[in-house]
């Protein structure tokens, strides 16, 4: 499946917005939202995506499947569920949950973690930095991170932005406008702000 295909099929579930005044969560805004929450009520489409991650990382020697919560859970139990039909071999499935400074592995989930090879799964990267938090919980228990999976690479993020990871692996590549709101072309034209999808509801709300 080509990028143009994976976009294609974004666009058919409603994952992905154009044409719009969105707001970001990084405060920053833009004309164009990636919301991968469309996507996973349509388990046939999600289920085929994940399985593009799989085949990518087919001959790796993957133990375990990381995804941090809440929107990684679900995709990175398809990966781990079609690695482990493609290799023939159990690859499990755990998530991390964000903590005050970060994620944590808990629920008895972190045993699974010292001495296994490790993939982990981002739906959207844009500056990479929750991503690279889990990463980071990861190898503090001690698991040997041979990868990064992702539906979206949306920042330009590169191996060497999120600890130096032996390899980045996304579906699909774009470059989005961000602006800072005092700078935004479309606050200054008066386009509407998008409240569906993103922060939009959340920064007319602090403007009032």
């Amino acid at each position: 499946m080509t990028q143009q295909e994976i976009f294609a099929l974004l666009h058919y579930v409603g994952a992905v917005t154009t044409n719009t005044h969105a707001v970001y969560t990084s405060g920053k805004h833009g004309s164009m939202y990636v919301n991968k929450d469309a996507l996973y009520p349509h388990t046939k489409e999600t289920s085929a995506l994940c399985r593009l991650i799989a085949e990518h990382f087919a001959n790796r020697d993957i133990d375990v499947v990381v995804g941090p919560a809440l929107g990684g859970i679900i995709p990175a139990q398809w990966i781990a569920y079609h690695l482990s039909e493609i290799k023939g071999n159990e690859v499990l499935c755990v998530y991390a949950e964000k903590a005050q400074d970060g994620f944590v592995i808990k629920r008895g989930y972190d045993k699974f973690i010292p001495g296994k090879n490790i993939l982990v799964f981002e739906d959207n990267l844009t500056t990479g930095g929750s991503i690279k938090k889990v990463i980071e919980v990861v190898r503090q228990l001690g698991g040997n991170v041979i990868g990064l999976g992702a539906f979206c690479n949306r920042g330009n993020i590169q191996p060497a932005d999120i600890g130096g990871i032996p390899e980045l692996f996304s579906l699909v590549n774009i470059t989005m406008d961000a602006w800072d709101p005092e700078d935004c072309p479309l606050c200054k034209q008066g386009v509407p702000i998008n409240t569906s999808v993103g922060k939009g509801r959340e920064f007319l709300e602090a403007r009032r």
